[in-house]
């Protein structure tokens, strides 16, 4: 089905659970979250430039160094960037499959990220859709992507970084209460759910605009679709 024609050309949802979460794993779920992160971490490795996912909203910066030798990174967290600048600038083509790992990419890390949050409590899959869903339009690179705007778009968000900091640790204090709600009711506040998910599909927006690169148009600033 196509987006509506003044719709953002990503779109980020996670079914809220209205049942009986599991106590058991909300308890330990920093723990049981460690298997699926290592296998998310894995992904990445080397010395790279790499967006993180910190308490189900907060990325940032991190510089990973296993190598004294300078090297210049091809990745963001495993996603493909740097050849996807140069395509753009020199080509102005974004091939489909580097596209497609990009988004899978980030499908898995939001599932991860989901499950860590408390937003749902099926453990995560590498490959199904599960609860979460995430949806980038392919963008057609010659008509829709300016060649030369991938090399200012991380100032452009800077704007964005500065209300999603905060946003981010309201959003974490709000994972914090659900951790408890969760504990003595077995759910997951509602206003809190979409609070925490609002928070997420803004960050969303902001990678798929300044790192995937997938679209040009400027993230909105608000939390709902």
């Amino acid at each position: 089905m196509n987006a509506p024609a003044d719709s953002y050309p990503l779109r980020f949802a996670v079914d809220y659970p209205d049942r009986p979460l599991n106590r058991l794993t909300t308890i330990f779920r920093l723990f049981t979250v460690i298997p699926i992160f290592i296998v998310l971490a894995s992904i990445d490795n080397g010395e790279s430039w790499s967006w993180n996912w910190v308490d189900s909203a907060t990325w940032y910066w991190d510089r990973w160094d296993y190598d004294e030798t300078p090297s210049f990174s091809t990745t963001i967290s495993g996603m493909i960037f740097i050849p996807a600048v140069l395509m753009l600038l020199f080509r102005r083509k974004y091939p489909r499959w580097w596209f497609d790992w990009n988004l899978e990419l980030l499908r898995f890390s939001c599932r991860v990220s989901a499950y860590l949050g408390l937003l749902r409590d099926e453990y995560p899959s590498t490959d199904e859709e599960q609860a979460v869903h995430l949806d980038i339009d392919y963008p057609d690179a010659q008509q829709d992507l300016n060649r030369w705007l991938p090399l200012v778009k991380w100032f452009l968000v800077i704007p964005h970084c500065i209300i999603l900091i905060p946003l981010s640790l309201v959003a974490l204090l709000c994972t914090i209460g659900a951790w408890f709600a969760i504990l003595f009711t077995e759910r997951y506040p509602r206003d809190l759910f979409d609070l925490v998910v609002g928070v997420s599909r803004w960050w969303l927006r902001v990678i798929a605009y300044a790192a995937i690169l997938a679209t040009d148009q400027y993230p909105p600033f608000r939390l709902s679709d």
